[in-house]
């Protein structure tokens, strides 16, 4: 019986690590959490904010997720949609989902998210 979703994993290209961080911590407003040093060696970061985490692997030959995608709750999607512009992040709104107001944005290598809060 399934009673979670653990994390979801995104890829990225060796070396991104520092922007990962800028974009997941400054921008998102997560906080980085240790991967387990057999993992470490291995480069890439994890993230988590709340019950999400996002573990973000390298990958060799890396390509952005662009239709897949993990798709976060926000409260405030507003103002959260506001800090991501501020920082420099696009911002692109979605109104095709009944009962949520939505958009969807990109990391700085490139993979899709999901930001979604249920209308009152």
């Amino acid at each position: 019986m399934l009673v979670a979703v653990d994390h979801v994993q995104l890829a990225a290209p060796a070396g991104s690590e520092p922007r990962l961080r800028a974009f997941y911590e400054g921008v998102l407003g997560m906080t980085e959490i240790p991967k387990p040093p057999v993992l470490a060696a291995r480069g890439g970061c994890w993230f988590a904010a709340g019950g999400v985490q996002l573990h973000l692997g390298v990958e060799a030959d890396f390509r952005p997720a662009r239709k897949a995608h993990p798709g976060l709750r926000v409260r405030g999607i507003r103002d959260y949609a506001a800090r991501l512009e501020k920082r420099g992040a696009p911002v692109v709104w979605d109104d095709n989902l009944p009962g949520h107001r939505r958009f969807y944005t990109q990391d700085p290598v490139g993979n899709r998210l999901e930001f979604l809060e249920p209308l009152e």
